[in-house]
């Protein structure tokens, strides 16, 4: 499925659909590295851009083939998705308007892949007016037992 989100505040988020977690203070130094943070039921996936970015999500059985090479950034995390409803939606974005997938109820490990992120930060806030500037991100899941969180690429920046 491929969303276009509002990442306001640099932020994306996925919980399940009976969360009541609030994300507020989850950012440390490590987590804005990771570029997601994680808090119970929900987790907040940071952006490089304020402004939309397009998402495409997608529910398989087992973990996809993965290429880091097409990706600037990876990074796995498990989240539980109790409901059997993953709810991925901007920060500010209403709640009940908010795209749904029904999963299977249970733990649900999230493979996080974002591109084109220099030229989404070198456009700044006109990244999401060409498809040539905006960020992409992909999230893969799966059903999984809890598993340690694991970059499997970190993207250092404009500069790095």
């Amino acid at each position: 499925m491929q969303l276009r989100l509002f990442a306001d505040y640099f932020q994306v988020c996925i919980l399940d659909g009976q969360s009541a977690a609030g994300l507020v203070k989850v950012w440390t130094p490590e987590s804005l590295a990771d570029r997601v943070a994680i808090t119970g039921d929900s987790l907040t996936v940071r952006t490089e851009v304020n402004v939309d970015v397009e998402v495409n999500v997608g529910w398989t059985a087992t973990p996809p083939v993965l290429d880091v090479n097409l990706f600037d950034h990876v990074v796995e995390v498990s989240l539980e998705i109790a409901s059997g409803e993953m709810v991925i939606m901007g920060c500010t974005d209403y709640s009940p308007d908010a795209f749904r997938m029904k999963v299977w109820p249970g733990w649900v490990r999230l493979r996080i892949q974002k591109s084109n992120l220099k030229n989404a930060v070198l456009a700044d806030l006109e990244s999401d007016e060409s498809p040539e500037t905006i960020e992409r991100i992909r999230i893969d899941a799966w059903p999984e037992k809890p598993l340690s969180l694991r970059v499997m690429k970190r993207w250092q920046g404009v500069g790095g």
